[in-house]
Formats: structure tokens, sequence, C-alpha cells
């Protein structure tokens, strides 16, 4: 496994409907190990491909960090079958830097997935869980938190990103916590 480099807005291969994967083969397996990794090693709850670079309907999910067991999600075309009530929640993610948003989902999902060895799977899904698969899968759309601002932050933070990345490295700024 290796770790993958996370795209961040604007990047423009987070916009787009990304399609379905058509075979599972050993690159697709690869793939969702290498953004397993990725997730873990930044800190994330989910990923989707796009995140990577890659225009596929992939999706890693682990809202527990493996504390609990192997609850590690690799999901391949996820969809969302059905759902249910409505609930609100702060959001963040690795493609949006910096970035926290209230956002409204729905309270509970059913989401048909296929797995990496190809078998269909169904997920029941509530609370945090629901939350993250729907965000990932928004990704597979492409569609993004910061799609969730009125225009007015969206640009400011749009301007905020484009300065960020034309930084110069030694002009980094200074983290407090960056000696930890």
């Amino acid at each position: 496994m290796s770790s993958l480099t996370i795209r961040t807005y604007p990047d423009p291969v987070l916009k787009g409907e990304s399609p379905p994967v058509e075979s599972i083969d050993d690159r697709i397996r690869r793939l969702l190990d290498d953004m397993a990794e990725t997730m873990y090693l930044n800190n994330g709850i989910g990923l989707a491909a796009p995140q990577v670079g890659e225009r596929a309907r992939l999706i890693v999910v682990d809202v527990q960090r493996g504390e609990a067991g192997d609850t590690l999600l690799k999901l391949i075309n996820p969809r969302i079958v059905d759902k249910q009530g409505e609930t609100k929640s702060e959001e963040g993610c690795l493609s949006c830097p910096d970035l926290l948003v209230e956002v409204k989902r729905f309270e509970t999902v059913t989401v048909e997935a296929l797995l990496p060895d190809g078998e269909e799977t169904t997920i029941e899904a509530d609370g945090l869980l629901a939350i993250c698969l729907q965000h990932e899968i928004d990704h597979l759309d492409g569609v993004l938190l910061v799609d969730r601002l009125s225009s007015l932050r969206r640009n400011l933070y749009q301007k905020k990103r484009i300065k960020e990345d034309s930084k110069p490295p030694d002009e980094e700024p200074h983290s407090p916590d960056a000696s930890l």
C-alpha cells in the first residue's frame, strides 16, 4: 500500500460526476487499499476516489477508525436507495482544508454497493455513518462542501485557497504546534 496525494479545492478533478467501475480488478482493489491508508494517515473518516485524482465511483469509510475492530468499508459503485428523516451536522473535508459547514442530510440511508470481491452489499446506516456515506457519495457526484456555502462565503474561501496554494514553501505560516 502507499499513500496518495489528496486533491484540494479548487482542483477540477473534484468536480463532475464519476463514472461507475465496470470491472473489479487488482488495480481497483489496490486503489481502495491506498485510499484507506491515505484516509487514515490524514485522520479522515471517509475518502472518495476523486479526492485522490481518480474519476471512479469508489469510497472508503471508517467512522470508528478501526477502534471497534474491522470497521473499514471499501465500496464500489455505492448508491443511496432509500433515505429518511433529516438531521444537521457540522462537516469538514480533507479536500476543503480549514472549512466547516453545517449541512442538512438524511437521518438514515440505505446504500447498495459492491465489495472488493464483487459481492453485493446493502448497508443501513444512521448517525455519523449515514452522514459520512452521503458526504462521500456527494464527492462521486462532484458535490463539495464549498458548494453548500452562500456565494459570498464560497468566493471568500476560493480566494483564500488560491492565495494559500500560491505561497512558496518558505512563506508558510508558522504553527505554534509545529514543534510538537
